[in-house]
């Protein structure tokens, strides 16, 4: 098995550092040097100098006879001088500006202190036969993830890989992004990228000698895995080399399966499977590869972005004959999001005409959906994942606000038996082996903190001890209220407001309104140390899930997509005139924040209602979605959000796109954007054009309401960030959303 993507969040936006990324794991632009990004990092306290004003070049386009202005198109060239010192300025001046936030210091120590309660985080655990495990930990005095393997869980820790070495030698931030360890633990493939740009580099290291094997390989980055059952290959996804004159969009088209031996060089690699030619894969899509401990082997194809994929068969040997003769086992019409292949039989999950799922089943050889028999039929359940382990198949089920997990015998007539669960949360599988029995888990809730549980064959559910306890893992003051709220057009969507025990609903305290809601991703129930930082500021702090998410299911997603995305921020609203009805809060003290996608969210509930808030954060946003498709990362989201180049595509981008929404003369809350100028998935530029019109339409009247751009030049969408750069970040945000709603102690110094 391997630590990796799920298939659709091979490039959707949903990478950003959601506020849970402490607590488990958590093109390029300019890539500075080390004392620019030293200067980045360490601001000055003022900025007394006038801050550049962006000049108006604007440059209009016209789509299906409607005219689309455009006034900072030279911003996406970041090289630009003018440009990178407009920038440079600007972050400055808003890392000057959060340092003299009164109480901007002591959050951040707060943050330190949560964070550090426990000795160490790890994630990523992959236990494999013999009882060996490979996992990544940071302690907690530690800035950055290692990786680590052990014989038992009593067993010592054996250091495998430390990153930082790398960053001592370039100045330079480096984070593990994948790693997969090969069938017999003698080897471990790792995937490393430095200063976020998730460029990763894979390496082979030998697990006895922790020396490299090999030469790195290049454009591994996305860490889709698989060895052969004898350990002697292993099969990567890799990306194309762009030919020279090609453009950038062409970045993640025609990509490839390969295969060589661990450690060999260029010359050793063998192409597979590409894009484009293979299968009838688009180009524009993803060909990927599991080998099977039996030696089976399956092959998909995604778009990155979307939960459903394509799928065919073969066997290793035929594989290493030359002569795969690849089988369909589903197509993309079959809505098939989950694919298990145990012995001669297939267990698929599918949403076609089933919106909550159900789960299909039918032999192998000439498996087809249409003649599969229902083993769980669609009810009141969303389905949500499947694991297969020796012992028998594994379900997961979002049950109202917890998720439940039930298990399968593989056997014809099998019925689903729950498995009792120590936490009523959510549940991820951490590490499932086709050739083992049981499985190990992520257990976690709104407010207990994720422990790792193995489950064995027998049904019996203990805690590892991988994970180490800390001392605020279970606040018994903090309680988590689930509510539906009325939106729009009457639909109700669910909001979960996590808050201290006896808060006073006078309308008086700070919410934080937090959601993302595309890709059907569903913001699940987790544990953060840095939310008990805001509640320790009495505040409270809201997580909605509206359409654009798939918390009741396929039709949810379908519902806040493309056409329909306006929705996703109409429920968003709702929930905010939710919090302000029931007293929870009052606009001048409510602030939303969303990243990445969720930038969509916040950005366009902040343009169609901006006298509902105070504060509003895109963190990493996608704000100029007209513009997205031009991006490398643009055409394998187009399945999400649309295509420029149909009249139905354009009309839905440009309604979502907050940096065509900004009107002159409004009086907008106050925003800080916030980005890694590192981004691979979302360019920078999205938030510093957003910035320069904000700054541009802004009233004389608002010049009270700050608009600021804190960029972070040694980081990206926020995967592999340190420790320090995710805790300095969080500390801005709270620190200048207490600012900005008035909140005692965090008043501007100076």
């Amino acid at each position: 098995m391997k630590t990796q993507p799920s298939r659709r969040q091979i490039l959707s936006l949903s990478a950003a550092p959601a506020l849970s990324a402490l607590a488990s794991a958590s093109p390029l632009a300019l890539l500075p040097s080390a004392a620019q990004a030293a200067k980045a990092e360490k601001a000055p306290a003022t900025s007394a100098a006038p801050l550049p004003v962006a000049p108006v070049r604007n440059v209009p386009e016209t789509f299906f006879g409607t005219v689309v202005e455009d006034p900072y198109r030279d911003f996406e060239d970041t090289k630009a001088p003018a440009v990178a010192a407009w920038m440079q300025a600007h972050s400055d001046h808003a890392h000057a500006t959060l340092k003299r936030i009164a109480g901007r210091d002591k959050l951040r120590a707060l943050l330190e202190t949560y964070d550090s309660a426990a000795s160490a985080r790890v994630f990523g655990v992959q236990r494999l036969p013999g009882d060996l495990y490979f996992f990544q930990r940071r302690s907690a005095t530690e800035d950055q993830f290692k990786l680590y393997m052990k014989r038992g869980l009593q067993g010592q820790d054996q250091l495998l890989f430390d990153p930082e070495t790398l960053k001592q030698q370039t100045g330079k931030p480096h984070a593990i992004n994948f790693y997969s360890p090969s069938p017999d633990g003698k080897l471990v493939a790792v995937g490393v990228s430095a200063a976020g740009s998730e460029n990763a580099a894979m390496r082979i290291i030998d697990t006895a000698t922790g020396q490299q094997r090999g030469p790195e390989i290049s454009r591994t980055r996305f860490g889709l895995v698989t060895w052969t059952p004898d350990s002697s290959e292993i099969y990567i996804h890799r990306l194309q080399a762009l030919p020279a004159g090609a453009p950038p969009t062409d970045t993640y088209q025609r990509s490839s399966m390969v295969v060589m031996p661990p450690g060999g060089d260029e010359a050793s690699i063998r192409t597979v499977l590409t894009a484009g030619t293979d299968l009838g894969i688009p180009a524009t899509e993803f060909p990927l590869m599991e080998v099977l401990p039996d030696g089976r082997v399956i092959a998909s194809a995604v778009d990155g972005v979307s939960p459903d994929f394509a799928a065919w068969h073969t066997t290793l040997a035929a594989l290493r004959s030359g002569k795969p003769d690849w089988r369909p086992l589903v197509t993309r019409a079959d809505g098939v999001t989950g694919l298990v292949v145990q012995g001669q039989r297939v267990y698929a999950l599918s949403f076609k005409g089933t919106p909550r799922l159900q789960l299909l089943t039918g032999a192998l050889e000439g498996f087809s959906m249409a003649t599969a028999r229902v083993l769980v039929a669609e009810s009141s359940r969303v389905l949500m994942g499947l694991a297969a382990a020796k012992d028998g198949l594994y379900l997961r089920a979002r049950d109202g606000n917890v998720q439940r997990l039930f298990k399968l015998a593989y056997a014809d007539d099998a019925k689903p038996l729950e498995v009792p669960l120590p936490v009523l949360g959510s549940v991820a599988f951490s590490s499932a082996q086709p050739d083992q029995d049981g499985l190990l888990l992520d257990l976690q809730s709104w407010t207990r903190a994720r422990q790792i549980y193995a489950l064995g064959a027998d049904g019996k559910v203990s805690n590892t001890g991988l994970q180490p306890a800390g001392r605020f893992d279970t606040p018994a003051d903090v309680q988590a209220s689930e509510v539906m709220v009325k939106s729009h057009d009457g639909v109700m969507v669910p909001m979960s407001i996590i808050h201290r025990r006896g808060v006073k609903l006078d309308g008086r305290n700070p919410t934080l309104l937090y959601g993302y809601a595309s890709y059907g991703i569903t913001e699940e129930p987790v544990f953060s140390p840095s939310r008990l930082a805001w509640l320790d500021q009495g505040g409270v702090f809201a997580v909605a899930n509206p359409r654009g998410s798939s918390v009741f299911g396929r039709q949810w997603h379908q519902d806040g997509k493309q056409a329909t995305k306006p929705n996703t921020w109409r429920d968003f609203i709702a929930c905010a005139e939710y919090l302000i009805a029931n007293k929870w809060t009052q606009p001048a003290k409510l602030g939303i924040w969303g990243g990445s996608a969720g930038g969509i969210l916040v950005g366009r509930a902040m343009t169609e209602r901006p006298e509902l808030f105070a504060a509003v954060v895109p963190e990493v946003g996608s704000l100029d979605m007209v513009r997205m498709e031009t991006t490398p990362n643009g055409v394998p989201n187009i399945p999400e959000f649309g295509s420029r180049k149909t009249e139905a595509g354009f009309r839905a981008l440009l309604a979502m796109s907050t940096y065509h929404q900004i009107n002159d003369g409004v009086a907008y809350p106050a925003v800080m954007l916030t980005h890694g100028v590192n981004d691979p998935r979302v360019e920078v530029w999205n938030s510093t054009k957003t910035a320069a019109r904000l700054l541009a339409a802004q009233p004389a009247s608002r010049k009270a309401r700050p608009v600021l751009l804190r960029l972070d030049y040694a980081s990206g969408h926020g995967i592999g960030s340190t420790k320090s750069q995710a805790l300095d970040s969080r500390a801005d945000t709270f620190a200048f959303l207490l600012w900005r709603m008035g909140v005692k102690g965090f008043e501007l110094k100076g």
